[in-house]
């Protein structure tokens, strides 16, 4: 009995894997802390966007820009 608690003191086969289980767990908790600081800020960026976006009026006419009153044109 003695033989087997001395050999298990002496195995080091499972540190390893400790280790391993320990730097990924901060790997993780690294990623939620980044995505919960970038997930605030875009949050704060998409609704400034959508109320830029609200504001715009469309034209009347639906045309992209322009149209054809005032003209600067050659007008004979």
């Amino acid at each position: 009995m003695i033989r087997l608690f001395k050999n298990f003191r002496k195995d080091e086969s499972g540190a390893v894997t400790v280790d391993w289980v320990v730097l990924t767990a901060a790997v993780v908790a690294l990623a939620g802390a980044a995505y919960v600081a970038i997930e605030g800020g875009t949050s704060t960026l998409s609704t400034a966007i959508q109320n830029e976006l609200n504001d715009i009026s469309p034209d009347s006419d639906g045309a992209g820009g322009g149209g054809s009153s005032g003209g600067s044109g050659s007008g004979g």
